[in-house]
């Protein structure tokens, strides 16, 4: 088993940067690729980005030149860098691990974090 404990989230204007950090303990040999999604209400869960062990990364659309997705494998952490934050980006955003693929799927993650609210205000 691999736990997942995600933190960072918070309330902050339209414009501003939020960094999100998820630590991940137990079986961490088994996290492969790691990701980020988000999630509102009424809505599926929404891939936002996705890392390899080796570095390789790959974004939603929505996420493109404005998040960063990095990974310290030494410490088994994954880091979301989100700028240029727009109150659409406003969710629970939960981190993931175990995908085998950098296919933004989560049906194809194992493990899922509790999740962190992130509010972006207009």
């Amino acid at each position: 088993q691999v736990q997942l404990l995600e933190s960072g989230g918070g309330l902050v204007p339209a414009g501003s940067s939020l960094r999100l950090s998820c630590a991940a303990s137990g079986r961490t040999f088994t996290t492969n690729v790691m990701g980020w999604f988000r999630q509102t209400p009424g809505k599926e869960r929404e891939s936002v980005a996705a890392i390899s062990r080796s570095g390789s990364t790959n974004y939603a659309d929505s996420a493109k030149g404005r998040f960063t997705i990095s990974r310290d494998n030494a410490k088994n952490t994954v880091t979301l860098q989100m700028d240029s934050l727009k109150p659409e980006d406003t969710g629970v955003y939960y981190c993931a691990a175990g995908a085998l693929t950098l296919a933004l799927a989560a049906r194809t993650y194992n493990y899922w974090g509790q999740g962190t609210q992130v509010t972006v205000s207009s």
